[in-house]
């Protein structure tokens, strides 16, 4: 018997990936599965890659309320923004890894402008890899998982503000996502027509909602504040990210590749999910397609004065379902890597 988990919002995108994620861990007992409008379907119709699992086979959806999710020891949730702090509230006490939004700003402001619903505080932000965080995931009952764009885009440029090799006033990051990235709900500019052969920007000009999430992040990473440009574009891809991020070197500073490669290293020394790939080696998002790994390339942009970051990362693995596993471990004092794998699938 493992320890009993429970996953709310399990009928989406990232909510199938978790149920995938955690039929193949070692400590974990799958208890409640919830799916809101999709409660009493099979788990299988709606994700038919689980067929054959006896934790899927013959379990239909149940409702997501408190009742259902009670008796288990941590609960995912993998609802919609919005929707997760209203459930919290019903489980007083729980252990909680929320893969919304709900949870990760500590500016009211910025969550009401770029949300829209009533704000409901902030808990630990559960990316490991920043400095001092594995110790509070491990320490803390609720964590807010970061976004899928946030994630790519924070390991890109974590340690070079760390390092004082880039100034934070003018960060450009140009990121693209495959299609699961917008959830699972029909919508027109997501069929199969509108995207295949074609690439289109999207909440430009500072209007998509990791703005601030990243931003909050960088500066408390690297000490001073951070403000960035951040332009996301629709790729024709069921999954994957990546994400071109741009600095301007900090006067002073070693504007080279050595210095870069240097950062990155001593930043991620001992971390399982994040690779610096070796000089010349791209980036590319199949690499990481079904990993919980974050692939990185960095190189000096003399002419401009800029470090340029390459950074992918699986939108539903990193960037969702597999760092909801990868916090919960934490939480439990489990092996971080238990249950995940930081090897993509290929072609």
């Amino acid at each position: 018997m493992g320890t009993r988990v429970a996953v709310a919002g399990a009928s989406g995108y990232a909510g199938g990936e978790l149920l995938r994620l955690l039929a193949g861990h070692p400590d974990f007992e799958i208890m409640a599965v919830t799916g809101a409008s999709n409660a009493g379907k099979p788990v299988t119709g709606v994700h038919p890659n689980l067929t054959g699992h006896p934790a899927f086979d013959d379990r239909v959806f149940g409702t997501t309320d408190a009742a259902t999710l009670g008796d288990a020891e941590l609960i995912f949730m993998a609802l919609p923004h919005g929707e997760s702090a209203a459930l919290a509230e019903q489980l007083p006490g729980a252990r909680i890894v929320d893969l919304s939004a709900d949870f990760r700003l500590g500016d009211e402001a910025a969550w009401e402008k770029f949300y829209g619903v009533p704000y409901a505080g902030r808990w630990t932000y559960g990316l490991p890899e920043l400095p001092g965080a594995r110790e509070k995931i491990a320490g803390s009952r609720t964590v807010a998982a970061p976004g899928c764009y946030a994630t790519t885009s924070i390991l890109a440029l974590a340690p070079l503000l760390k390092a004082g090799l880039v100034t934070g006033d003018d960060i450009v990051i140009v990121a693209a996502s495959g299609t699961s990235g917008a959830g699972r709900s029909p919508q027109a500019r997501l069929l199969g027509s509108e995207v295949m052969g074609s690439m289109s920007a999207y909440k430009v000009g500072g209007e998509h909602r990791h703005t601030p999430e990243i931003e909050q992040a960088l500066t408390e990473a690297g000490g001073s504040p951070v403000t960035l440009s951040f332009t996301p574009t629709l790729a024709p891809m069921p999954r994957g990210i990546l994400a071109t991020c741009t600095a301007k070197f900090a006067p002073g500073a070693a504007g080279d590749d050595a210095s870069l490669r240097a950062a990155f290293e001593e930043f991620y020394d001992g971390s399982a999910f994040v690779r610096l790939l070796p000089a010349g080696q791209w980036p590319v998002t199949g690499a990481v397609a079904g990993s919980n790994r974050a692939q990185l390339q960095a190189t000096a942009d003399a002419h401009a004065g800029r470090a340029v970051v390459i950074s992918t990362t699986d939108n539903l693995g990193k960037g969702a379902a597999g760092q909801a596993v990868q916090i919960a471990n934490l939480m439990l004092g489990l092996p971080e890597t238990a249950g995940l794998t930081a090897l993509g699938v290929a072609p």
